[in-house]
């Protein structure tokens, strides 16, 4: 049934406007943006992918190591599509050509969502909100089949992708092998304030005086270089709820702090079951200080740009 609801989906995509499935003799062109995106995401090497050469394509995929390998690809398993600005079309008065990528899974992953890869913008055509655009398309057209949203992932050392995400107001909801977000329907819009270095993570809540108002649910801030994390008397009224919110709260705050260098780590306690194992998939702000030092010296090792090193 949801792998007939995921089809229902690319339906609705490939009736979309703004994107266009690629076709049978495009798949390597698709190809060369997808490692376009890889090379600037991990070299900060920026390039036009219609203008890869075969010999800069060879020398490119060697330094991205495995992450630049070229798959033979499956559409079994996720459709990929062109993204294209309908406006500019029309000014034209003819097609002007693909200005991004995108792919989406054609199977559910978590619980009713499809993942999200492949997002990638061309330089020329960025600021136009064609990424964001994007993104709402797959998310209405997942809501529409009655699915629950999107998942993807970005690389911490990402800075770029990572900043834009957390602007976008997506949920982190894993940090396994890379910084895993979502925008799903069971998480409500959230906002973070920044008050002179104290961050309130704040939700929309049903049982706010006024619908729509936000509601106040963790406080953080830097005490002696240790990280202070409070929680509200809302936060506290569903400790013993299995609750998304909460659960999902803790993570995102945590990486709202390490983008602005702030204390992850409250204090040796808690570091200790950080580095136990605790927190490796997902959880409190230590177990994503614990996977920054992992995600860094993978990069490093790799030979990938580092860039907003976290500074603990």
């Amino acid at each position: 049934m949801e792998d007939d609801l995921a089809q229902r989906v690319h339906e609705r995509l490939t009736a979309c406007p703004g994107l266009r499935a690629v076709g049978p003799a495009e798949e390597h062109r698709f190809e060369l943006w997808d490692l376009a995106s890889l090379a600037e995401g991990a070299l900060g090497e920026c390039a036009d992918p219609d203008s890869i050469t075969v010999a800069h394509e060879k020398r490119l995929r060697l330094r991205l190591g495995a992450s630049g390998r070229e798959y033979e690809h499956n559409d079994d398993y996720r459709r990929r599509y062109w993204i294209w600005d309908t406006a500019e079309d029309t000014r034209y008065g003819r097609p002007k050509g693909p200005l991004g990528t995108v792919a989406v899974d054609t199977w559910p992953s978590g619980v009713g969502s499809l993942r999200v890869s492949s997002l990638y913008v061309h330089p020329v055509a960025r600021r136009r909100g064609l990424a964001s655009s994007t993104l709402d398309t797959v998310y209405e057209a997942c809501r529409a089949e009655g699915l629950h949203g999107f998942r993807l992932d970005t690389c911490w050392t990402w800075q770029r992708s990572v900043r834009y995400y957390l602007n976008r107001g997506l949920w982190v909801t894993s940090w396994k092998h890379a910084l895993g977000l979502a925008r799903l329907s069971y998480l409500p819009r959230y906002e973070v304030r920044d008050d002179k270095g104290e961050l309130t993570f704040l939700v929309t809540s049903p049982d706010a005086r006024t619908p729509g108002d936000p509601v106040p649910l963790l406080i953080a801030d830097a005490v002696d270089g240790r990280l202070r994390l409070r929680e509200t008397e809302h936060y506290a009224r569903t400790r013993d709820e299995l609750n998304a919110v909460r659960y999902y709260a803790r993570s995102t705050l945590a990486l709202h702090l390490a983008v602005r260098g702030l204390p992850l780590v409250r204090g040796e306690e808690e570091w200790a079951e950080a580095v136990s194992g605790r927190w490796c998939d997902i959880g409190d702000p230590e177990g994503l200080a614990q996977k920054i030092e992992i995600f860094e010296q993978v990069a490093r090792d790799d030979g990938w740009r580092l860039t907003g090193l976290y500074d603990r």
